[in-house]
């Protein structure tokens, strides 16, 4: 395990950025996750730190060595592929085994590795089965497998489960979490998902457009957007684009007067979280906004039921109702109010 620095990194295919100026520093033992939209640069990004693409410009630093210019094989880093990238015709022990012979170690030590990284993802007795022969979260672990058997200074995880359905990518999240809490191993894994990069890391980087937009805790990027792409990008919102008439004060675009809590006079956008808003048949007391709407769509998604509320022809809200015996849900066309104090609405200026 070792510290992982990332210096000033660039990548440049002619006048096009797919990197550019990206410093991440990732501790010993981190959990670091890169998030964002395709396109954003993650996927370069951990692709350079692997030594499968050189970059333009920056640095790359494992522990004490500069591996800016090192081949993959020579960087001591696991990597664990969207695809997987299992050979089909050798069996699981020798899809493990592969890394290790390419490093010239021995047979018996190759062999204890092997059976190690394989217990190590509850694979123990598959050695001689075929990818073929297993199912998609089974192959997950033994490309897993195959990068833990390296021992390696960094882990770097690609989209690891996106070709898993929801319910399996759900449990195996859990695991590599606990796998990699357990070893101590320091882990850079790209993900688009949200919840999964809420759920895994100890620490996010949203990056957009090759470059790092925030860097912080899933409370922070959550709570304290640095802008409104990482407002918009993390969680749901709601987004009022309106002028902001005086401090503390927002007009939408559709007339709506709000009490928000911070921005500068001039033009922007008012953010409100969905579970920060209260919905109810009767008008709102104690709360600094208190706003008549209908109904207009219904969501049912199990744990919550997403209500979208129109308050003005050209502003709608979005409601998260938990999903609860006795709660107020109510139907399309049905006239409601809804509320939220001004601390629950933040302000971006353009």
């Amino acid at each position: 395990m070792a510290r992982l620095d990332i210096d000033r990194l660039a990548k440049r295919y002619g006048d096009f950025y797919a990197v550019r100026d990206v410093s991440l520093q990732v501790a010993d033992g981190e959990f670091l996750v890169l998030l964002g939209p395709s396109g954003c640069g993650k996927t370069t990004t951990l692709r350079i730190v692997a030594g499968f693409i050189e970059p333009t410009a920056g640095s790359v630093t494992i522990g004490d060595r500069d591996v800016t210019m090192l081949p993959p094989w020579k960087r001591n880093s696991g990597m664990v592929f969207q695809s997987y990238a299992l050979f089909p015709h050798l069996t699981v022990a020798q899809n493990v085994a592969f890394g290790l012979e390419m490093r010239k170690l021995g047979k018996a030590e190759i062999g204890k590795r092997v059976a190690e990284a394989l217990a190590l993802v509850r694979l123990a007795g598959f050695d001689d089965r075929l990818p073929r022969q297993l199912s998609g979260g089974q192959q997950q672990r033994v490309a897993l497998a195959r990068a833990l058997a390296i021992r390696p200074d960094v882990l770097l995880l690609d989209e690891p489960l996106s070709n898993l359905d929801a319910k399996l990518r759900q449990e195996v999240r859990v695991e590599i979490r606990e796998l990699q809490q357990k070893l101590g191993l320091t882990t850079v894994m790209v993900t688009h998902d949200q919840e999964e990069a809420l759920t895994m890391a100890d620490r996010l980087v949203v990056m957009s457009e090759g470059s790092v937009r925030q860097i912080g805790s899933q409370r922070d990027l959550y709570e304290r957007p640095a802008d409104r792409f990482v407002a918009d990008f993390v969680g749901r919102s709601t987004f009022f684009e309106g002028v902001v008439e005086a401090p503390g004060r927002f007009r939408t675009d559709g007339g709506l007067s709000l009490a928000c809590d911070d921005g500068t006079p001039g033009r922007g956008a008012l953010s409100v979280r969905p579970e920060r808003v209260g919905i109810a048949d009767t008008p709102w007391t104690g709360l600094d906004n208190s706003l008549p709407g209908t109904v207009e769509f219904v969501s049912y998604l199990g744990a919550l039921i997403d209500i979208h509320v129109r308050l003005s022809p050209r502003d709608r809200l979005i409601v998260h109702v938990a999903n609860r015996e006795g709660g107020f849900t109510p139907e399309v066309g049905q006239p409601v109010h809804v509320g939220w104090p001004a601390t629950a609405g933040r302000v971006f200026n353009e």
